[in-house]
């Protein structure tokens, strides 16, 4: 398992999970430091990972891909015209490599990018104002996106243009689809709303009381998010009750949250979280300890720098393909964007 971090300071940050013995059954971790180093010439604004591939945006108008199993930079994508202000792969259940990398900006655009190697398909506006966030369907045929114009967007990723937008009560910051794409959730400051995917009708609201900043859906209808409480927070998004709470998970507010699966994928419930928060930490924890009594981390590791955001990539042990490289087709793929 890997982890992905960007940095106020510019710095781009990887670390690899690994046990400390090699007995398959210790719970001994470490995060093991693979790469570091400032990417981009001005804060990074977000970062997403897939496979073996991931990826940086900036406020400098840049992405920057990286290759996750030699820990390598692969240089920058510049085609934009304003700061990246969201970034999303999109890997089909079949492939371990993305085939597509999505990403939004702050003039309200949306690119879509052929991962093969890296090259653009199209780019369209979908908003008039910065988008917040962008989450791509589990099938890879429409994203959602979220903007400071306070309206919600669908857009069509099959012909890549919007196809639908409708105007919120407040401007929404986070939207997310849970991981069979029937729901999604959308935060506002301390709200989290869950909704049908296919009407977007309101089935229930959390309310987190301090502003959520993060969020990563679990299985089993779990939510987690993190923001201004400092801890993180397991909703149950079936009765809209909290499940657990690792309270005072960091010292300042969470800046990332991300649910992480074992190499090759599991069948058994993922039970590993990470966290990362502008104090400089990420850590690794065992929310299976949460409902009994207040955890420790797992793992832990010190960046000394202010964290802006974070992403974790499963790499599969099966030999994967280099990044830029042609990857398998196969027939039973999802077309390509």
């Amino acid at each position: 398992m890997s982890l992905i971090a960007g940095s106020y300071e510019r710095f781009i940050w990887g670390f690899k999970l690994k046990p400390l013995t090699h007995d398959p059954l210790s719970q001994s971790l470490n995060l093991t430091q693979i790469f570091s180093y400032p990417s981009h010439i001005a804060p990074i604004t977000t970062v997403a990972a897939a496979g073996p591939a991931a990826a940086s945006g900036s406020s400098d108008d840049t992405i920057h891909i990286y290759d996750l199993s030699s820990a390598a930079s692969l240089g920058p994508l510049h085609h934009f015209s304003s700061s990246i202000t969201s970034l999303s792969f999109y890997c089909p259940p079949n492939l371990s490599f993305p085939r597509n990398l999505l990403s939004a900006a702050a003039d309200g655009t949306i690119s879509i990018f052929d991962t093969e190697p890296f090259v653009l398909l199209k780019s369209f506006r979908s908003h008039k104002k910065c988008i917040n966030d962008l989450a791509v369907h589990p099938s890879g045929k429409l994203a959602l996106s979220v903007s400071r114009d306070g309206c919600l967007a669908m857009s069509n990723l099959m012909r890549g243009k919007r196809s639908f937008c409708c105007r919120l009560g407040k401007e929404a910051t986070i939207v997310k689809f849970d991981g069979s794409g029937e729901r999604f959730f959308m935060a506002s400051e301390e709200k989290i709303g869950v909704h049908l995917a296919e009407d977007a009708r309101l089935l229930l609201e959390l309310d987190n009381q301090k502003r959520v900043l993060c969020a990563a859906p679990g299985e089993g209808g779990i939510l987690f998010t993190g923001g201004e409480s400092r801890s993180i927070t397991a909703w149950d998004t079936n009765s809209g009750k909290v499940a657990y709470c690792i309270e005072d998970a960091h010292s300042t507010r969470l800046k990332g949250v991300v649910v992480l699966t074992k190499d090759g994928g599991s069948d058994d419930e993922p039970y590993l979280v990470a966290s990362a928060s502008s104090d400089g930490f990420i850590r690794v924890w065992d929310v299976r300890m949460a409902a009994k009594e207040k955890p420790n981390p797992l793992a832990e590791a010190n960046t000394k720098s202010r964290l802006t955001c974070l992403a974790g990539s499963s790499l599969k042990s099966s030999k994967r393909p280099r990044i830029g490289k042609s990857t398998p087709k196969e027939e039973d793929v999802a077309e390509e964007v």
